[in-house]
């Protein structure tokens, strides 16, 4: 297979000036890096959503206990605790090795990573191997993201940069949409053990990503700012993907901040709320899935298995409406930010449509009509948010700390945010537990993170219309 090689400056300058679609003057080579960066993402939030829908199942068979025990849903606020603990980690350590090492080497490091935990996942026996699992496989999911934006903004042209980042983060809810299927598909032919199958099948997409990267190159700014650092000034190496450099100068200290709090508002509002709609789905109608079951002749342990399919099946559906919704988001965000408001207005808007999305389902869910609509408009709202975290961090820092820059924004954001989901659960089981279905409250409670995100952004640059930072 031949590429054409990724175009010089001048070329890139040409292309900027030409009129019409925002993929105007692309090469081969661009489709080519644009097309392996959004598979690498999007087999990673597949993996990502495998995991929140084979968690509740996959727990409470790993406890022993109903999945309505309170029990599972402290565990589930572990577990995911632990694997978005393990995601920020991940994501420093990665995003550090895709400054001094390279784009390339570092996704397909991250990718080996993610798939082969994911599918260890399926051996688990109890809740501390599981979210050993999950923690390793954090690390790899962590990665992924910083390294491939940066790799697609250095890469692309400047007048193409924002949209393309927006289609990369866009095909997260194309994995995530993939996973639902396999939910619904398990679901339906009512698999024995299906959260270990879920597992397993997250093991092996990932993996046809692997053999392409021998035809990947680094991008020319980040081969420049190598070459630099190899020169006769050696020590400038050292600033590759430098942390103290990323704090100590005091421009970068302010993007970086400003990130890490965009970010935690998004994570936690994603990861501690809106993640945990499939529970919402399974307590809110857990009865109706049993009069089913009933009236269907099933009972006993039949009736049980009735009902749990049940639920892997509507919990498929409700992340297959989230994402649907979710797609188009990140998509709008695109658009938006690109044509008409700017980084800083798009973010405003977007986080009080996730605020008032996300209280409206926790609060008023109540039908199965209701999924329909209510899911896909917060799915819309809420990761709309991530494709502005894809398209403005790497336009805070400069080639030699973009992908480092990057993963702390999203990453360390992520670490304070692991939080999120452990307080959800100690909200249910402790502070609503005398409410009926207390996630409900719980959950409506926790939506004030977004306000956060309006706060952060009094301090956050525009960087519309402004070259990447070198």
């Amino acid at each position: 297979m031949h590429f054409d090689d990724p175009p010089s400056t001048t070329i890139k300058e040409e292309a900027a000036s030409l009129g019409g679609p925002w993929y105007r003057g692309l090469t081969r080579y661009h489709w080519f890096v644009l097309v392996i960066a959004a598979l690498g993402w999007a087999f990673d939030t597949m993996d990502q959503q495998l995991f929140t829908l084979a968690r509740t199942p996959a727990l409470s068979q790993l406890l022993g206990v109903p999945n309505g025990d309170p029990r599972v849903g402290d565990a589930e606020g572990i577990a995911t605790s632990v694997f978005m603990i393990g995601w920020a980690i991940g994501g420093i350590l990665f995003g550090v090795l895709g400054d001094r090492i390279g784009r390339a080497k570092t996704m397909m490091l991250t990718i080996l990573v993610y798939s082969l935990f994911t599918g260890l996942s399926a051996l688990s026996r109890g809740l501390w191997d599981f979210a050993f699992y999950r923690f390793l496989t954090g690390l790899g999911v962590g990665g992924e993201f910083a390294v491939g934006v940066a790799l697609v903004a250095e890469v692309m042209p400047e007048h193409a940069r924002a949209r393309a980042l927006g289609w990369v983060q866009g095909t997260s809810a194309v994995g995530n949409m993939v996973a639902a299927c396999v939910g619904i598909v398990l679901g339906l032919l009512q698999v024995e053990g299906a959260w270990r199958v879920m597992f397993l099948v997250g093991a092996l997409p990932a993996m046809l990503c692997v053999p392409i990267f021998n035809k990947l190159k680094e991008p020319e700014a980040w081969t420049k700012a190598r070459a630099a650092a190899d020169g006769p000034n050696r020590h400038e190496a050292a600033k590759l993907g430098s942390i103290s450099e990323l704090f100590g100068d005091p421009r970068w200290r302010k993007n970086t901040l400003v990130g890490m709090l965009l970010a935690f508002a998004g994570v936690v509002g994603l990861w501690g709320i809106g993640f945990f709609a499939p529970r919402l789905i399974r307590s809110v109608f857990d009865g109706t899935f049993t009069e089913w079951g009933k009236a269907a002749g099933h009972t006993g342990d039949e009736l049980k298995r009735y009902v749990e399919n049940r639920k892997i099946l509507w919990t498929g559906i409700n992340s297959l409406l989230q994402n649907f919704g979710a797609f188009c988001g990140v998509y709008a965000f695109s658009i938006i930010t690109t044509r008409y408001l700017g980084r800083k207005p798009s973010f405003f808007v977007f986080f009080l449509l996730a605020l008032v999305s996300t209280l409206a389902v926790f609060w008023f869910l109540n039908d199965f009509s209701q999924i329909f609509w209510m899911i896909p408009i917060m799915g819309f709202c809420q990761i709309a948010l991530f494709g502005g975290y894809a398209i403005y961090f790497p336009e805070l820092f400069p080639t030699r700390l973009r992908s480092t820059g990057t993963s702390f924004c999203y990453n360390v954001g992520r670490l304070v945010a692991a939080g999120g989901p452990f307080v959800l659960g100690k909200l249910q089981s402790v502070v609503y537990k005398d409410f009926d279905q207390p996630l409900r409250y719980a959950g409506a409670t926790m939506c004030a993170v977004f306000l956060l995100g309006l706060v952060a952004l009094l301090w956050a640059p525009e960087t519309r219309g402004r070259p990447l930072p070198e």
